[in-house]
């Protein structure tokens, strides 16, 4: 097997509201900054955006989603908010749940809860 695989990550975020404007600009600037990002919701006090990450294992996926906001929080323009949720899957789990991809979100756009 060459490299690691992919595992799905939901991750969602929490905090004081900022105008939704601000918020989607943001997410927008993300899906630029990193790649994988496949879709962005968003309202004033909460964003939940969803990936493909590789690693070697769930637990290395967890640790790199807790990181991921605040490592392009300012690059971005995020708010300062909270992880409040990740989920990780593997690629079977997700395809298990009848769950399909979506384009990236610089093809798709970020759009509001």
């Amino acid at each position: 097997m060459d490299g690691w695989p992919f595992w799905h990550v939901t991750l969602t975020l929490a905090g004081t509201p900022v105008p939704e404007p601000d918020i989607r600009v943001g997410l927008e600037r993300l899906s630029h900054d990193h790649p994988f990002l496949l879709s962005g919701r968003y309202g004033v006090d909460r964003a939940e955006i969803r990936y493909w990450e590789e690693g070697p294992d769930a637990a290395t996926v967890v640790r790199l989603a807790l990181e991921l906001w605040d490592e392009h929080r300012i690059s971005s323009g995020l708010p300062d908010w909270e992880v409040v949720g990740v989920e990780v899957l593997d690629r079977e789990t997700f395809r298990r749940r009848g769950r399909v991809s979506l384009p990236p979100v610089s093809l798709v756009g970020v759009s509001p809860f």
